[in-house]
């Protein structure tokens, strides 16, 4: 009885509600009714069983129960009427036989490279079968010297460092967690002559420091140790031996040696418990305040007298990876794909990385499987991926979207991906010509907590960060203001699958998850991320497992069974220009910056303020900031404003004939490929994105119009010229695809 009374009341909203984008009215009113059938199969318990089952024992890669997972989530879609079928890669993928890390003097010590929860407590008897903690692609190696704390280990940190007349040749590097990817930290301290890389958690960054650490809180406690793969996926993401091609079986392979990506240093991640000792008993000169973290003692840079012995023997061969892919035929446009991703592989147990947003994917595709049995056929097909080997550096997903490239840039329209989920609000990166129809989703679906949208919800907390950063004095612009209105979808950088599909392929995509309101990242990568971890301090009753599926499954239905495909350029054409003034703004002050730095230098004026007593030397001089030639990509930005404007005018309000919608879809199907660019960002070339990639040293975070900004913000002028050239032809030739389809809105003759 609830259905039917539950669809008179979406009826008669949407008879008075403005049709959501891609939809006439008409299509709108039936796509509510699908939503709410869509709505009414989601169970919370449904997620809750699957992840007390796939969590069950530990699931790194190759291990028994990752496999046994993936057959059982195949087995799953099979039973809800999908398609589906297992896809294996053989990636390489190195294990640990030994791993070592002692603390020779001043005193001994030797670190556990195990937390307590193996020996003691309800997961101890399964535990026994996970790997110790070790960052997976760490360089072999057996050293001693003596340990030089480096802060985050990030570029900044030498250079102060520098200052210091601290040289790290010879040295084994101690960094703390947080400030940047993890794999930047060995490759910066290879760079810099180091021999080895530790890297603990520190309690400010994610202990005590945050809150109750586990088990009064999930923050993580002094044995907790943060595993993660040091694979340098800024160059390129995927298996390490078959850049840009899949790694099947008849692949060819680099040798090791060759490898560009893998580190050269034995690196390992330690608990801060084994890090307290080795930082109490440095010495040299006292870290810069912003180096200190929350252990009960002076901070010291050292070097000396702490001296630690480090060892990593791998073995270095190809495992098996098992992708589930599992497909629902469009009815009337089957050649065009949507798909949805999430990965299944873990460091140990994954509750909440990966399988609280792995859950919330399984239950739409459950529900999606009975829409189709009641006889609600997508028009579009339906991709659904279950990855797997997502955490040593994106090798399911990258493998496939290599192998299935030519076929993906014909067919993929949109990708959709998730991760981790948990309680709070709606986060998304992704493509902005997006962000209407995300707007429109939110809009759709209840907070559990709050009983508002999330969008509202998400849109008042975006102004209330806005009121704060203003009274804090931080200046924000007008479309600063305007933007906190709205939710804004972020620029990608990477660390998860959509990365092969919107950074190597230029496929649509967008990154969905709620977070923010719990402490889940104090156990992240350790095993202390279990069932019962996330069901004491994540998501206890699985309602945001619901929210999410409730924003993805929607997201996947809209563009499947939208009549236009569901994409307004108004965003995209104002995010890039935002992007654009970023540019400029930092330009302008790095040119200022460099000429305040050349005047105090010259008149010595860091050398007569320093302490004599703690002299710390001057900055190194900065080269001088020339005038970047931006003006191509000033005018073709400036067109694509008006393109984007215009396209948005054409369709609204209008109905399309079905000729037009056609011509329509075709057009804009594959438009975001128009801004890549198969040459690549400099010396990496896997990344073809011309407006957004991960920051070659931020790893995660993102960089827009990145082969201009990093070429400025690395002094590599003539790289910035050559291109701000390349970025403008792109959106010019982006902005030319929004003519020819406001063309065809106008029932104009489209343009060449």
């Amino acid at each position: 009885m609830l259905l039917p009374i539950a669809l008179l009341v979406l009826v008669a909203q949407a008879q008075a509600a403005e049709p959501f984008v891609g939809f006439s009215p008409e299509a709108a009113l039936k796509q509510r009714e699908i939503e709410a059938r869509f709505d009414a199969a989601l169970d919370p318990n449904d997620q809750r069983a699957w992840m007390k089952e796939m969590t069950a024992a530990p699931n790194h890669v190759s291990s028994p129960h990752n496999k046994a997972n993936a057959e059982a989530i195949l087995a799953q879609f099979q039973s809800w009427g999908w398609d589906a079928h297992i896809e294996t890669f053989q990636v390489l993928y190195p294990t640990p036989v030994e791993v070592q890390v002692e603390m020779v003097a001043p005193t001994q010590a030797t670190a556990h490279l195990r937390e307590n929860n193996f020996t003691e407590g309800p997961d101890a008897a399964v535990l026994k079968d996970a790997l110790p903690a070790y960052n997976v692609f760490s360089g072999d190696g057996d050293v001693t010297a003596d340990v030089v704390y480096v802060n985050y280990g990030m570029p900044d940190d030498y250079k102060e460092l520098e200052r210091r007349g601290i040289d790290v040749r010879g040295k084994v590097v101690l960094a703390r967690y947080g400030g940047g990817w993890r794999g930047l930290k060995p490759k910066l301290a290879a760079e810099h002559g180091a021999v080895a890389c530790l890297i603990y958690s520190d309690p400010r960054d994610d202990g005590y420091f945050v809150g109750n650490s586990y088990p009064n809180d999930a923050n993580r406690p002094l044995d907790g140790l943060q595993r993660g793969s040091v694979n340098d996926i800024t160059l390129y993401s995927g298996d390490p031996l078959t850049p840009g091609a899949g790694a099947v079986k008849s692949a060819k392979r680099l040798a090791i040696k060759d490898v560009k990506t893998l580190p050269r240093i034995p690196v390992l991640p330690i608990a801060y418990r084994d890090a307290q000792p080795m930082l109490e008993a440095l010495t040299g000169p006292v870290a810069p305040p912003g180096w200190r973290g929350a252990l009960p003692f002076t901070y010291h840079i050292g070097p000396g007298p702490t001296k630690v012995h480090v060892k990593v023997q791998s073995e270095w061969s190809l495992k098996d990876v098992h992708n589930v892919i599992a497909m629902m035929p469009g009815s009337e446009a089957p050649d065009e794909w949507v798909i949805r991703g999430n990965h299944h592989d873990a460091w140990v147990m994954g509750a909440h990385d990966p399988f609280s947003g792995h859950g919330a994917m399984m239950a739409e595709a459950k529900a999606i499987g009975a829409l189709v049995k009641q006889g609600l056929h997508p028009h579009r097909t339906i991709v659904y991926a279950s990855w797997d080997a997502e955490e040593p550096g994106l090798l399911g997903s990258v493998e496939w979207v290599e192998t299935h490239a030519d076929e993906l840039k014909q067919k993929a329209v949109v990708y959709i991906n998730s991760d981790t989920n948990g309680r709070g609000l709606l986060n998304v990166d992704g493509t902005q010509a997006l962000q209407r129809m995300v707007n429109e989703v939110a809009e759709a679906v209840k907070d559990p907590q709050t009983n508002a949208s999330v969008g509202e919800r998400k849109r008042a907390k975006q102004r209330a960060d806005g009121y704060a950063r203003r009274a804090a004095g931080i200046a924000g612009t007008t479309a600063d203001r305007a933007a906190e209105r709205i939710i804004t979808v972020r620029p990608m950088g990477s660390g998860s699958d959509y990365t092969p599909f919107a950074q190597h392929l230029g496929i649509a995509a967008l990154d969905l998850g709620f977070s923010g309101e719990n402490d889940l990242g104090g156990v992240y990568h350790s095993s202390y991320d279990t069932y019962d971890t996330f069901t004491k301090f994540g998501d206890p009753d699985f309602k945001y497992g619901i929210a999410l599926a409730q924003v993805a499954g929607r997201a996947i239905l809209r563009t499947a069974n939208a009549e236009r495909l569901p994409f307004a350029f108004g965003d995209q054409a104002d995010g890039i220009g935002r992007y654009l003034d970023e540019v400029k703004r930092l330009t302008d002050a790095r040119r200022a910056l460099a000429e305040d730095l050349g005047q105090l230098l010259d008149d010595k004026a860091f050398e007569l303020a320093a302490d004599p007593l703690r002299q710390v030397g001057p900055p190194q001089r900065d080269d001088h900031v020339p005038y970047i030639n931006l003006s191509p990509l000033e005018n073709a930005v400036a067109r694509l404003r008006r393109a984007g404007a215009a396209f948005d005018r054409a369709i609204a309000g209008t109905t399309l004939v079905p000729g037009q919608t056609a011509m329509m879809n075709v057009l804009l199907k594959d438009a975001e490929q128009l801004l890549t660019d198969t040459r690549g960002l400099p010396n990496r070339s896997w990344y073809t994105h011309m407006i957004f990639a991960p920051g070659l040293f931020a790893g995660y975070g993102a960089k827009t119009l990145p082969g201009l900004r990093e070429a400025i913000e690395e002094h590599q002028y003539a790289d910035a010229d050559k291109y701000a050239v390349i970025i403008a032809a792109r959106v010019e030739a982006y902005a030319e695809r929004l003519e020819r389809a406001t063309a065809v809105a106008t029932a104009t003759k489209p343009g060449n």
